[in-house]
């Protein structure tokens, strides 16, 4: 189960901070990414980062603005978005995908509202 929270309304250049907490069943091997979804457009991937180590990778429009990081301890990610623009307003949504399946568990979501 992922259970995300730390989303709300900002004024642009505002910062951010979403969680996504990891409960239930260990899952072995595996990646967490924040993926986003506006009104009317398409889902798109925000970072992602492996829990078993190594750096974050990021979308280029958040690039230099938003930073993924992890908890192992608390089995939670974190993405510290700094710098926020009205083009960022969407639905966050964090994502586990099982390595050796590629199969994926979503989080319910938080909404993110960036004003101008």
């Amino acid at each position: 189960q992922l259970v995300e929270s730390g989303g709300g309304l900002v004024q642009a250049g505002g910062s951010l901070r979403l969680s996504c907490a990891v409960s239930g069943r260990t899952f072995g091997n595996y990646v967490m990414r924040w993926f986003r979804q506006a009104p009317e457009k398409e889902r798109e991937f925000v970072a992602g980062i492996r829990w078993s180590g190594g750096g974050a990778e990021y979308a280029d429009p958040v690039k230099g603005r938003f930073t993924m990081s992890m908890d192992r301890v608390k089995h939670t990610v974190y993405l510290q978005m700094n710098s926020l623009k009205p083009e960022d307003t969407a639905v966050y949504v964090c994502n586990l995908q099982i390595a050796a399946n590629s199969y994926d568990y979503w989080g319910q979501g938080t909404q993110v509202t960036v004003s101008s």
